[in-house]
């Protein structure tokens, strides 16, 4: 069961700093609406940052941004600062994951070892996994659908 308060439909809450950040948000506004957080810009369409969020994970998220819908904010990728161990992060983002979204909605046998999750919600899809990219990389990606946004 998603906890009180999370909107996914509208955006994404980042617990600290304390910022809801909206997908409709422009590329173009987004270094200045959103005091508090200390972003890096890495490439046109795609900025980072430390928070915390996921009921208390630290962790990295990037902020993509889609040329096909105006410049907007469509992707939310969550990743650790350190991959000292894949299997510790991987169970720390499934524990968050499911403690905040409850259980996936569909669950299947990935690669590496890993198991591939899936979360459909209105509007948003979440999808944590583990694949081949110069040895095994976890993903935790939450995507805004196709689904127009009210």
């Amino acid at each position: 069961m998603m906890r009180k308060g999370m909107e996914l439909s509208k955006g994404f809450q980042i617990e600290k700093p304390h910022v809801f950040v909206p997908w409709d948000t422009p590329e173009t506004q987004f270094m200045d609406g959103f005091e508090g957080l200390h972003l890096r810009l890495v490439k046109h369409g795609y900025f980072t940052t430390h928070c915390t969020s996921l009921q208390g994970l630290s962790h990295e998220l990037g902020f993509h941004f889609s040329p096909q819908e105006n410049g907007r904010l469509v992707e939310l990728e969550f990743f650790s600062s350190s991959y000292s161990n894949l299997d510790e992060s991987y169970q720390g983002f499934q524990r968050h994951l499911e403690a905040t979204f409850g259980q996936p909605t569909t669950t299947m046998p990935g690669s590496e070892g890993y198991l591939s999750h899936t979360w459909t919600l209105s509007g948003v899809e979440i999808r944590h996994y583990v694949q081949e990219h110069f040895g095994p990389a976890e993903y935790v990606r939450i995507r805004k659908t196709a689904e127009r946004i009210q």
